[in-house]
């Protein structure tokens, strides 16, 4: 009969094994994560600094003002007033966007009027408008440009982004929660050799819990 502790050298040498296996994984996964997730986790950090000092930071809106005009027969394809919020037909959005420097294209148009058919476009940083006189196709438009941190500020939020923009924070969330959970079960693993490791976890959690519960009302 071989002794115990030849028993368990099999036993040690498999631990061993699944303990080298899990590590590549985990080490794996935690740096792809982080640099997939490096360049947009900088932009969130940085802007949240922006956003909770929104208040000191100044900024000068610039405002662009145009004027244009649509031919009749373009100005006599336009649907009559309604509660719709379609987009410009294709042909009279193409002659707004060469007459003035907006495209209205795709964007929902506010048919409720009797005298005019007007289009909001507001976009990260900035607020922008076409009106579309129904009486004589006079075309005004105007551009609200608040700055870089506002359009960053606005990417952080996901503001007036668009589609593509969402999806990629969805993305970008999930890569940083794979970055997380992976560094978490690192710490896990390398617990023993490294005693302040779960007090320091334990402060990352404690501190922001302590402060939403005594100082936010």
């Amino acid at each position: 009969m071989r002794p115990a502790a030849a028993r368990r050298a099999p036993a040690k040498k498999k631990n061993k094994k699944a303990r080298a296996f899990w590590l590549k994984q985990l080490h794996t996964w935690h740096w792809v994560s982080a640099a997939v997730s490096l360049a947009g986790m900088f932009l969130f950090a940085i802007t949240g600094i922006t956003l909770n000092h929104a208040a000191s930071i100044g900024a000068e809106p610039k405002v662009v003002q145009s004027e244009g005009k649509i031919a009749p027969g373009l100005l006599r394809s336009l649907p009559p007033a309604g509660d719709g919020t379609a987009p410009l037909p294709a042909d009279v959005a193409r002659a707004v966007a060469a007459a003035v420097p907006l495209d209205p294209a795709g964007f929902p148009a506010d048919w409720s009027a009797e005298d005019e058919v007007y289009v909001a476009m507001p976009g990260p940083g900035r607020d922008a408008w076409v009106s579309i006189d129904r009486s004589n196709g006079a075309i005004s438009a105007e551009v609200t440009n608040r700055g870089t941190v506002s359009y960053l500020n606005d990417l952080h939020k996901g503001r007036n982004t668009g589609s593509v923009w969402f999806w990629f924070i969805d993305l970008f969330a999930a890569a940083c929660v794979v970055f997380t959970v992976t560094g978490l079960f690192l710490l896990q693993l390398h617990a023993r050799h490294r005693p302040s490791t779960w007090p320091l976890v334990g402060l990352s959690l404690l501190i922001p819990l302590a402060i939403a519960l005594i100082f936010i009302h």
